[in-house]
């Protein structure tokens, strides 16, 4: 199955390269183009979300190894880590910020890799991280005060963090950062090479286009939407049926839309709240990132168990 899953991969990495180069090549004929944050919240709340909402099956998998009867703790423990996420946010959003930045990195860097590679060893984790930071630095350093203003409407009033961005900016920091990312990247291709390894490289200079002509929250929708989820997506489906992968579509919509629907009214019923106090597309930027800390620790969390006592 891990060779089929290989193949789909570069496919899907091939055709998202291409897909980023011919919009970007159309964005760059088109001055002022602007896309509304609602259409980001709706295409993250939808594709985005959807390759978690089948938590609660690895959750069934996770129980039935650890001998647990009583699956309400699942869903309990899963809504309480959530919850606790967005009132730590609210207490210490600089901390909470910096947490999710760092998780985030590895997470995206693991998830959208792991798959080339045979052996989960430590210098591999370390490699996804810096891999995966790439989605994080490139925002910062094409768009820096784009990105700065991301933060300012998440909650964050240190300016003591804004001094620290600031260095990081000027003494090329970022650049630093995106150079061993780049490093990082070369060395997951040579370790164990194949041909198929070469999805590394597609989705490297996938990330840096699209960070390249589009603004912070477009191009992260681009990614998180069309390249991590997608890419999820495809080992999930493969999982519900290795032989027959329309059947194995079939599956993964029909089991993911209850939770992906549920996840998408609780963040509209956060943005109807939030729009009493703040703007609308501010409102939606908090619900996109805060909600998506708030979604990932448990969903991380629940990975990393799994794998954990898998073995």
């Amino acid at each position: 199955m891990n060779n089929q899953i290989k193949r789909i991969n570069f496919n899907h990495s091939f055709i998202f390269f291409l897909f980023c180069n011919f919009f970007s090549l159309i964005i760059f004929k088109i001055n002022n183009f602007t896309i509304s944050p609602l259409i980001c919240l709706f295409l993250i709340l939808s594709i985005g979300i959807s390759h978690g909402s089948l938590d609660n099956i690895k959750g069934k998998k996770l129980f039935k190894i650890l001998e647990i009867n009583n699956f309400f703790i699942f869903y309990l423990s899963y809504i309480l880590i959530a919850v606790t996420v967005i009132i730590l946010w609210i207490i210490l959003p600089s901390v909470s910020l910096i947490i999710f930045l760092i998780v985030a990195s590895y997470h995206f860097g693991k998830e959208d890799t792991q798959f080339l590679m045979v052996k989960n060893s430590f210098y591999n984790q370390l490699l996804f991280f810096f891999k995966g930071s790439l989605v994080i630095l490139a925002p910062m350093y094409f768009h820096f005060g784009e990105t700065v203003s991301i933060f300012k409407l998440l909650l964050i009033n240190n300016e003591s963090f804004y001094e620290v961005l600031n260095f990081i900016e000027t003494n090329k920091i970022l650049l630093i950062g995106i150079i061993l990312s780049t490093f990082s990247s070369i060395s997951l291709f040579t370790i164990k090479f194949e041909l198929k390894k070469f999805t590394i490289f597609l989705d490297y200079f996938s990330i840096l286009i699209i960070n390249y002509y589009f603004s912070p929250l477009l191009a992260f929708t681009i990614y998180f939407c069309f390249l991590h989820s997608v890419r999820h997506s495809i080992t999930l489906i493969c999982e519900l049926d290795k032989n027959d992968l329309k059947n194995g579509l079939k599956l993964f919509i029909k089991k993911a839309l209850p939770l992906t629907i549920l996840a998408a009214t609780f963040c509209f019923i956060g943005l109807y709240l939030l729009n009493n106090a703040y703007d609308f597309n501010s409102s939606i930027v908090k619900i996109i990132f805060i909600g998506l800390a708030s979604l990932t620790f448990p969903h991380i969390l629940l990975e990393y168990l799994i794998e954990k006592n898998e073995k």
